[in-house]
């Protein structure tokens, strides 16, 4: 007997990618979606698909925003999709197929895209295999504010067959919102971890150095050197707005 699934995702002003994202998952029975703030027309959007639920609340940060997602979903096994990632019709029909077992998570390879290129190399970015399918009773989001992951002890990891599609940035404006974001969520996150200019640098360096060189961003030519660079600049106001955080507090 097949498990029922739940899709939840997370929106806020997700206009331009979410229609794609619905589609790939119109076969399942429920999709949640969860918005904190839409101003474009995500809602709009969403609201013509027959399967979506639509639930509006704050931003808590990602993980435990994550789980309040689930907690809204009619069945125990939760798809959890970001609003820019597609799932090729193989992968649909594969999770759909599956006699979920409880005692197991599965996890999807992603093939990354910017400017309509797969991404080969660069950290973070190929490979990149990412846990999404979960029992919400076995399973749940860890309580980071950025870079969530789903926490499953003494559970077994299977790896689907099928990837699905990530387009995380769309125009170069894209990188330096997110760049915003994720510094502050991190700063926020990590305020134990001490932190200083130097330490800033040495991080941002060490960044482009994996990115482009070891994890081979240079074989994606233009699109690996933005990438590398953009994670260079992301772990160095990380760090700097830690340093700070952690300076005004003395003060």
């Amino acid at each position: 007997m097949k498990s029922m699934i739940s899709v939840t995702i997370l929106t806020k002003n997700s206009a331009e990618q979410l229609k794609k994202t619905l589609t790939s998952v119109s076969a399942f029975p429920e999709v949640v979606i969860y918005d904190t703030g839409s101003t474009d027309e995500t809602l709009e959007i969403a609201q013509a698909f027959p399967n979506v639920s639509v639930h509006q609340g704050p931003f808590i940060g990602f993980g435990p925003t994550h789980n309040l997602a689930s907690s809204l979903a009619k069945h125990q096994w939760i798809l959890s999709l970001d609003s820019d990632e597609v799932l090729s019709d193989n992968l649909a029909q594969e999770i759909l197929s599956l006699s979920l077992e409880p005692s197991c998570v599965y996890e999807i390879r992603r093939h990354n895209y910017f400017n309509k290129k797969r991404i080969r190399g660069c950290s973070g970015w190929d490979p990149d295999f990412v846990v999404r399918l979960y029992n919400r009773e076995k399973a749940c989001f860890s309580d980071a504010q950025v870079h969530e992951k789903i926490l499953f002890p003494h559970l077994k990891k299977v790896t689907l067959k099928h990837p699905m599609q990530h387009t995380p940035y769309l125009r170069i404006e894209d990188f330096l919102t997110k760049m915003q974001t994720y510094s502050t969520l991190f700063a926020h996150d990590r305020k134990n971890k001490r932190a200083s200019v130097s330490s800033a640098l040495f991080h941002s360096w060490w960044a482009f150095l994996k990115s482009y060189i070891f994890k081979r961003g240079f074989l994606s030519g233009r699109e690996g050197i933005v990438i590398s660079l953009y994670n260079a600049h992301t772990t160095f106001y990380k760090y700097l707005k830690l340093a700070s955080n952690q300076k005004n507090q003395i003060s």
